[in-house]
């Protein structure tokens, strides 16, 4: 069977340009939307002329010429949207919704990712404010999708590694740490810890099963299911340093949420569901629902210790 020919809509972002790289290692037609809202942007210029040479596609568009967005989505099979969700970067999840208007009115899309890859967010609708807003905007993109009958698969990827794994989850730093760190409650909640190349790896595997249509993809490898203690003495093994551990009450962490700015309000938000309420496991995957590694168990993951070497 011939491969989709797929879309990446942000394929210049931190997710976005693993799931190129992916597409094109598994032999799909890669084409990747060059906005023209670049601007002077060189680096992402010189990333989308890199991923040219390597096969990929440059189709141009802009979401404010929705006419070029139907043109872009007519040429593939599959889109997948990867734009970014987190406020301390860019946070523009709504602005898919005019993507979803230009794939209903092409009508020729067999599957559309939005742009997920975190947490469950059918599953937070308890969230604080003001991260939930993460989670609702997530939740009005699935509905219109939806309600436009475009076929889907949703990805639920959990933590990446390069924001929760080297720096043993701690707040504020992509660095391990040096002498202590803190623990959230009595770091013995389990969460899901992902390599980002394996993200796009499960995620281009599933556009074409027609196990995953209309649901959500679950990334639980087995190995990578830790608490926040497991992955502390994880790091302590491989360095043979015992780091001091200093343990934040479910009190004083939600105290601090209340004197941050906007965005470090929704980081600490999220981070107090993760590591305190257990969020990422503490509910079964239902018949909605598939988990990867299950799938396609001849995919090798990245296991933490793996990642932990990276910052040895």
């Amino acid at each position: 069977m011939a491969k989709s020919r797929v879309l990446v809509v942000g394929g210049t972002g931190y997710v976005g340009k693993r799931i190129v790289r992916a597409s094109l290692a598994e032999g799909h037609p890669t084409y990747v939307l060059r906005r023209s809202e670049i601007g002077l942007d060189i680096d992402k210029l010189q990333m989308l002329l890199s991923f040219k040479q390597k096969g990929a596609y440059l189709v141009d568009g802009s979401f404010s010429d929705h006419r070029s967005l139907v043109n872009a989505v007519k040429q593939v099979d599959v889109v997948i949207c990867t734009m970014s969700g987190v406020h301390f970067r860019s946070h523009n999840l709504l602005t898919q919704l005019k993507l979803v208007e230009a794939i209903k009115e092409a009508g020729n899309i067999k599957r559309f990712l939005p742009s997920e890859f975190g947490m469950d967010p059918s599953q937070m609708e308890h969230a604080l404010e003001p991260g939930r807003v993460t989670f609702d905007e997530k939740m009005t993109v699935r509905k219109a999708i939806e309600d436009a009958n475009i076929p889907y698969t949703y990805i639920s990827a959990n933590c990446f590694g390069g924001y929760y794994v080297g720096n043993l989850c701690q707040m504020g730093t992509l660095l391990p740490p040096k002498d202590k760190v803190y623990i959230y409650g009595d770091g013995n909640v389990k969460a899901i810890y992902m390599d980002e190349d394996d993200v796009a790896t499960y995620t281009i595997k599933s556009i074409d099963d027609p196990r995953t249509l209309n649901k959500t993809l679950y990334l639980r490898p087995p190995e990578n299911i830790l608490t926040q203690r497991q992955l502390v003495e994880k790091w302590e093994k491989l360095t043979g340093k015992t780091l001091e551990k200093i343990s934040i009450s479910a009190l004083d962490f939600l105290s601090k949420i209340k004197g941050a700015d906007f965005a470090e309000q929704v980081g600490l938000g999220h981070f107090y569901h993760i590591f305190y309420e257990g969020c990422l496991t503490n509910f079964e995957i239902g018949e909605n629902g598939e988990e990867a590694s299950e799938l396609y168990p001849e995919l090798h993951y990245t296991r933490i210790e793996e990642y932990l070497k990276r910052y040895l």
